[in-house]
């Protein structure tokens, strides 16, 4: 497989189907997946109702935030040429955060439907236009990343500051448990919202992959090879911030994807920066659907957050990755 850099993508592709029929037949409810197929969308029985209102929409939202939150890691490490870089670093997930947690805050996200998605969405992009206006012009990596952590720094004391003041216990768990991030209770209007902005970001993000490729080389070597000005840069940090922005406006800010997947894709695709973009993004739907399965089939008084699945998914990882660097260190 490591010689055939297509192979993980075929690999993953083939792998999509079949996780996706086992997401349809997770839950605390059996189901006659044919018989509900078959009636379609339209039907009123139980079956079909649970299917095409409930599960399916929750499955390929799962599919869609995870493809978005592993592509975007898979571009701000590539841009950064950091291998430990995420969307986070930037201020994309806690702008969206803090945006959502506001509408939360002052009990207004349930007077619209699109309300709390949107401005969530809105955040991501102001969080992005603050780190790119505090880097200035021409901004080297390592300018960008300080500009993300401050402003990071920043829009996390707001949400710690939010959490502080919030008006009632009720306002308060409402914040939390967004902030861990869950698939539970979304349907179409959330998907239907959200999906155009991960594609317009995924878009972005793909028109860039040339760049990435001759960034890999070093700055210098991308502005002779013709990449040299803003506006690579600043597609990629839009393409970010609407992918990721969207996927944190739906689902919460669920961690370690963006970061552990094109870790484990890049030795699969020969460390190329193009390719790793899809192999992040086929990667990302598929390990957050499957955890998204775990989720629904892990029996408990309330629904287990899958913020929390993902994260025990990633910390166990960066110990491996760890223990290694240190065996290869006294080899």
């Amino acid at each position: 497989m490591a010689n055939n850099p297509k192979a993980p993508l075929l690999l993953l592709i083939l792998l999509l189907p079949p996780a996706l029929v086992l997401a349809l037949l997770s839950g605390p409810v059996d189901i006659d997946l044919l018989q509900a197929l078959q009636l379609g969308w339209r039907s009123e029985e139980g079956d079909a109702v649970i299917l095409w209102q409930l599960r399916l929409p929750r499955a390929l939202l799962a599919l869609s935030v995870g493809a978005a939150l592993g592509m975007g890691g898979a571009a701000m490490q590539g841009m950064l040429r950091n291998p430990l870089a995420e969307p986070a670093l930037l201020g994309v997930s806690s702008g969206a955060a803090l945006a959502a947690i506001i509408l939360l805050y002052y009990g207004l996200a349930w007077q619209s439907g699109w309300l709390l998605p949107l401005l969530a969405i809105g955040g991501a992009f102001a969080a992005v236009a603050g780190v790119w206006l505090l880097a200035g012009r021409g901004a080297s990596a390592g300018r960008l990343v300080l500009a993300g952590v401050a402003i990071n720094a920043f829009l996390s004391a707001s949400i710690a500051l939010a959490l502080n003041y919030a008006p009632s216990m009720f306002a308060m768990q409402e914040i939390v448990f967004w902030l861990l991030g869950s698939l539970a209770n979304r349907g179409w209007d959330q998907l239907l919202l959200a999906l155009p902005f991960m594609l317009f970001g995924g878009l972005l993000l793909f028109a860039a992959r040339n760049y990435l490729r001759a960034l890999s080389l070093g700055e210098a070597s991308a502005a002779s090879l013709g990449f040299g000005g803003r506006r690579y840069p600043m597609a990629i940090l839009l393409g970010i911030a609407a992918a990721v922005g969207a996927a944190v406006a739906v689902a919460g800010t669920i961690g370690f994807i963006g970061l552990v997947v094109p870790h484990l894709m890049r030795p699969l695709v020969r460390q190329d920066p193009g390719r790793l973009l899809w192999a992040s993004a086929l990667a990302g739907a598929l390990l957050l659907l499957l955890a998204d399965i775990f989720v629904l089939n892990f029996i408990g008084t309330q629904e287990l957050r899958i913020g929390a699945v993902t994260a025990f998914i990633g910390a166990p990882f960066f110990f491996w990755l760890i223990a290694g660097t240190r065996r290869e260190r006294f080899l």
